[in-house]
């Protein structure tokens, strides 16, 4: 039971991730409406916004760009293929289907737990990667460019750190 609520607490913070989340009050497990912003704290994600920004930055020029690639196989701001979807909507534990792909919030909510799913405790670099070549993307040669593009989008100069490694 405790896993499932712990579960539950994820997904919420997943799907409002686009409002305010305070992070000094992340471990509390609530939320609550104050002035039109929705404070959700759940457990905090391992996945950075600054690394899903540059993604999609690469992916679509920051949203504005959101034409389906890769022939028409890769929807939305950052660009996912059905498979990643299919395995990112199911570690979510929702139902929408591949055309919400499109969608600015459902997509990065998918990317965050794809990546903190295939990415857990590895590098920004490796989770970049992983969103480009799949669950073992960052073992792959080909990868490396796409990293060389997501890094130009990083404000942080620290890429290489896992974000639960790094020193405040």
């Amino acid at each position: 039971m405790k896993a499932h609520r712990k579960q539950k607490l994820n997904r919420t913070l997943y799907l409002f991730s686009s409002f305010t989340v305070q992070p000094a009050c992340v471990a509390l497990g609530c939320a609550f409406l104050c002035s039109s912003t929705l404070f959700v704290w759940a457990e905090k994600t391992e996945t950075p916004d600054v690394l899903l920004d540059a993604i999609r930055q690469v992916e679509s020029n920051g949203g504005r760009d959101t034409r389906d690639g890769d022939g028409g196989d890769a929807r939305g701001p950052y660009q996912i293929h059905k498979a990643y979807w299919i395995d990112a909507t199911r570690f979510l534990g929702v139902r929408w289907p591949y055309s919400d792909a499109r969608d600015e919030a459902k997509a990065r909510a998918a990317v965050r737990a794809y990546l903190d799913h295939y990415g857990r405790g590895k590098s920004l670099e490796a989770k970049a990667r992983i969103h480009n070549g799949g669950p073992r993307g960052d073992r792959k040669k080909a990868t490396e460019k796409y990293w060389e593009k997501v890094k130009r989008f990083m404000p942080c100069r620290d890429t290489n750190t896992s974000p639960n490694r790094r020193s405040r």
